[in-house]
């Protein structure tokens, strides 16, 4: 058996039997998550909590007097930029950012593979949150929202995480950048699924990890999947390799966007890089 094929099957076999080890959420982000969800906590308690992450404070300012949310009157605090931001908002902020904390490596083929990952990450991100705020900017309630839109961007691809963690364990048999990439794409998404169940996110987001490189149909119902799909097929990341404007016409026909050349648009341009100066 090729080292290759070595990989592939060692991968196949600990997720069928469900020891493959899957990456655990860093512990300020599980408590913030779980102070959220609590009905008696309050801005200030969560504004203490966060203050212990400066990185993690310092990205809640950025957020807080982003363009995004509109605001003409610029905070200084912490406790102001968690009073403008919302406890919902925060849950599912503190995730996206500390997912980022889980892309470490010691090998430099993986670290190069990782950073790679992460950088295609954010674009989608960005493009995905662009895309949504164009479609939101039309309709007074929308089914889809800036937190758990940020958080779809982050976490779509996660599966690829211990996809590389595993490669660089065996760095001798397995250092082979193309089929690493290869695994990436046949096994993400499985993986990423069972990762988001772990952390016991939402289905709705367990169905962005698993869906996002397939070709299963489009619901009538608008959701994340959506904007995640026109955000990978936009930069080229999807597993089909159909022409992308082909591949865009759906959603455009959908009014998900304005038209196949959606990004091209100097609306879109604007928000996008809005929406990429968050992740700076």
């Amino acid at each position: 058996m090729s080292n290759e094929n070595a990989l592939l099957s060692l991968l196949v076999e600990k997720i069928q039997n469900d020891t493959l080890v899957l990456p655990s959420l860093p512990e300020i982000a599980l408590r913030i998550r779980k102070m959220a969800e609590d009905p008696n906590v309050n801005l200030n308690q969560m504004a203490d909590i966060i203050s212990h992450d400066p990185a993690m404070s310092a990205r809640m300012m950025k957020i807080a007097n982003s363009a995004f949310l509109g605001r003409s009157v610029h905070v200084n605090s912490l406790h102001q930029a968690v009073t403008r931001i919302g406890l919902r908002y925060i849950k599912n902020i503190v995730t996206a950012m500390a997912v980022e904390q889980l892309f470490v490596s010691h090998s430099t083929l993986i670290k190069g593979m990782m950073s790679k990952v992460w950088q295609d990450t954010l674009e989608v991100a960005a493009v995905a949150l662009a895309a949504m705020q164009l479609y939101n900017s039309n309709l007074k309630v929308s089914p889809v929202n800036f937190d758990t839109m940020t958080l779809a961007g982050l976490i779509h691809n996660i599966g690829a995480l211990p996809i590389l963690t595993e490669a660089e364990k065996h760095m001798d048999q397995f250092g082979d950048k193309d089929f690493i990439a290869g695994c990436i794409t046949d096994l993400a998404g499985g993986i990423g699924g069972s990762i988001l169940r772990k952390w016991e996110f939402p289905d709705e987001l367990v169905e962005v990890a698993e869906q996002w490189n397939t070709k299963l149909p489009h619901t009538d119902k608008v959701n994340y999947l959506d904007f995640i799909r026109i955000a990978t097929i936009q930069k080229g990341h999807c597993k089909d390799k159909t022409e992308p404007r082909l591949a865009l016409k759906p959603f455009a026909d959908r009014g998900l966007i304005t038209g196949v050349d959606f990004y091209r648009s100097p609306e879109f341009t604007v928000i996008y890089q809005d929406m990429k100066q968050l992740f700076v």
